[in-house]
């Protein structure tokens, strides 16, 4: 209802009150009341905008004392110490593959090869032309040692025999060319046969026979030797302490009564662009032989610090780029405060800073939330 049509119908009802007056009132009750009442619209209307939102109502839970970290697991995959990459130098069509995965090969031993059919028309036509630049450099050293002969003679002039050099030695530079071409094409034809480079096992095929590779893609894979290193992956680099960084405790994941343990080999410079993980490389010392390559195993990591509080996984919100969780402070407001986490598990995230005991922090309904917002304390978690 609009202020101008209140305000038009109050002075319809003044008008009407004035011509009641001068007749008997009681007819004119029922306007009187409906008057009263249309009065009373406007500040019905104006006190609407006032009213509040209810405070809310939140879960808590109370953050004890600090308790050591425990230790992480990580899980990871036994592969060989020493792995070869193997390729093809030069691109083509896969022909023949003569090993799979498992399989233990000979050094020498052919492993696979590529169609060759331009590399042996290469080589063929670098052979005629060889053969050909010999025949000539044959002629023409004979004929330069018959000019060589004659010319105390006076038989032939001076510039006979400059010709004859001049043609010997053109000759034994086409036969040079002509070899280093035969060199190069009897290599482009190797190269479309791969050799294992020695003894081992392959643990990985990459191209199949018909299927079209390019110079240095990976065709198989070659573990050599007998060494084995257990490949994972961790949240930050700094995950193993230096002082434990020489023996990490690896378990069969299938039978975790078969244990080795391990030295840390190396971890990536960089994460990875995908996962934001760092992959590591420890090295078996005296690995059983159920911790065979390509086993599934679980490594025990020791805690980064030592000590961190537990929360649900819910209580985490976010401060821009940074985690954060709400803590119910003395007035009773929801404050957004900005937390550092240490690792997370699948219900709980581990936090090891900016939290205090006795701290009240919000673990359900976060994402509605503002800092500052008054709120009840509800339900404390146990």
């Amino acid at each position: 209802m609009s202020d101008e049509f209140l305000l038009s119908l109050r002075h319809s009802l003044h008008h009407l009150y004035d011509v009641a007056r001068t007749l008997s009132w009681l007819h004119f009750l029922p306007l009187t009341l409906l008057s009263v009442v249309i009065f009373l619209l406007p500040g019905c209307g104006d006190n609407h905008g006032n009213t509040t939102d209810p405070v809310r109502t939140v879960r808590y839970v109370v953050v004890g004392s600090a308790q050591t970290l425990p230790a992480l697991e990580r899980t990871g995959e036994i592969h060989a110490h020493d792995e070869t990459i193997l390729s093809f130098r030069t691109g083509g069509r896969i022909v023949t593959r003569s090993v799979d995965i498992g399989d233990r090969v000979n050094a020498g031993q052919l492993l696979a090869t590529l169609e060759n059919t331009t590399s042996q028309n290469q080589l063929d036509g670098a052979q005629a032309d060889y053969e050909g630049a010999k025949a000539a450099a044959q002629v023409a050293a004979l004929n330069l040692n018959r000019m060589q002969k004659l010319m105390p003679t006076g038989a032939i002039a001076r510039t006979q025999l400059d010709t004859a050099r001049a043609d010997w030695l053109v000759a034994r530079a086409r036969l040079k060319n002509s070899e280093s071409a035969l060199r190069n094409a009897r290599e482009n034809l190797g190269w479309t046969r791969l050799i294992a480079p020695q003894s081992g096992m392959i643990i990985e095929v990459s191209a199949s026979a018909g299927q079209v590779v390019s110079g240095g893609q990976s065709v198989l894979t070659l573990a050599t030797g007998e060494a084995r290193d257990v490949v994972f992956d961790i949240a930050k680099p700094d995950a193993i302490p230096p002082q434990e960084q020489a023996g990490l405790r690896v378990s069969l994941l299938s039978d975790p009564s078969v244990q080795a343990s391990a030295a840390l080999r190396d971890i990536s410079p960089q994460a990875d662009p995908q996962t934001r993980t760092w992959r590591v490389r420890a090295t078996l010392q005296n690995p059983p032989l159920a911790m065979a390559l390509g086993a599934s195993v679980t490594v025990t990591l020791p805690a980064t610090g030592p000590h961190g509080y537990a929360l649900p996984a819910s209580a985490l919100s976010r401060v821009g780029d940074k985690p954060a969780v709400y803590v119910i402070n003395p007035q009773s407001q929801a404050q957004l405060r900005v937390v550092v986490p240490a690792y997370y598990t699948a219900t709980s995230v581990i936090i090891s800073g900016g939290l205090e005991p006795g701290d009240r922090v919000i673990t359900a309904g976060v994402s509605k939330l503002r800092s500052g917002e008054p709120v009840i304390a509800g339900e404390c978690e146990s």
